[in-house]
């Protein structure tokens, strides 16, 4: 039974998309069959694997009021192994359709039981705020992957997520785990970079991801080619961050029971 994870953060900009990108490619790479579920009414992982927005018939959110399952829905991409629920704008309206139904906060788990068999991970990237999408994420997931940008304000907004986390783990979702944080925008020249990492390291010891993603030209230019950053271009920086990445993912799920 695949495993769910949310890869989420409040905090805008920290490189969520590109981590919910990059890190499912690299593992279906690795021979693993994944799904990533766009989750955001922006539709970036969707525009960043080549989809185009405006022809979709099918979305997460036709998904979510039931029009349609995930199996009709999702697409392959370009990426082997790597399967897209994509989505677009019109996945706003989810967050007022839902707010008045009962038991709104499981929807997304019900429609991802039905199809969890399939694949051996299912990524869903996450909108920038606690809402009524994130919540539906948060109550699906098995475990939460947080990505942290390596600057000024990092731990604080770590805190109140992990404090999210544990309000969702209180309500809905008493299973629900820390699978573990990711620093992303690392620049090694940059003593505040250095700071920040070493700080959440000593905070969270055994959470923190020993592969760390720098800031890279070839991961901020690749979504505009409609590619991920280890097809645009697999021998930057960048791109091997993340295939080192998915490898350490793959044996910590490996060494814990699920």
């Amino acid at each position: 039974m695949g495993k769910v994870v949310a890869v989420a953060n409040q905090k805008g900009g920290v490189g969520k998309t590109t981590t919910a990108i990059n890190l499912s490619s690299a593992i279906a790479l690795e021979g693993k069959s994944v799904l990533l579920i766009d989750m955001d009414p922006q539709g970036n992982s969707t525009s960043g694997l080549g989809v185009d927005q405006g022809s979709l018939k099918s979305t997460t959110y036709s998904c979510l009021v039931k029009t349609s399952t995930i199996q009709e829905s999702s697409i392959e991409t370009s990426v082997a192994g790597l399967s897209l629920l994509p989505a677009n704008a019109d996945l706003a309206g989810a967050e007022v359709e839902l707010v008045n139904i009962e038991g709104r906060e499981g929807h997304l788990r019900t429609i991802i039981d039905e199809i969890r068999e399939k694949y051996d991970f299912i990524f869903l990237d996450c909108p920038p705020a606690l809402g009524i999408l994130t919540i539906n994420a948060l109550t699906a997931a098995d475990s939460v992957l947080i990505p942290v940008q390596c600057e000024y304000y990092a731990m604080e907004g770590l805190t109140r997520l992990i404090g999210s986390i544990d309000l969702v783990r209180q309500s809905f979702n008493s299973s629900l785990e820390l699978e573990g944080i990711v620093l992303t925008m690392y620049d090694s020249r940059n003593t505040l970079s250095r700071q920040v990492a070493e700080q959440i390291r000593s905070h969270l010891v055994d959470k923190v991801y020993q592969a760390v993603i720098p800031r890279n030209v070839s991961l901020a230019e690749a979504p505009s080619y409609g590619r991920p950053g280890i097809l645009y271009n697999v021998a930057s920086a960048g791109s091997q961050a993340y295939v080192t990445l998915a490898k350490e993912f793959i044996a910590h799920g490996e060494k814990s029971p699920r």
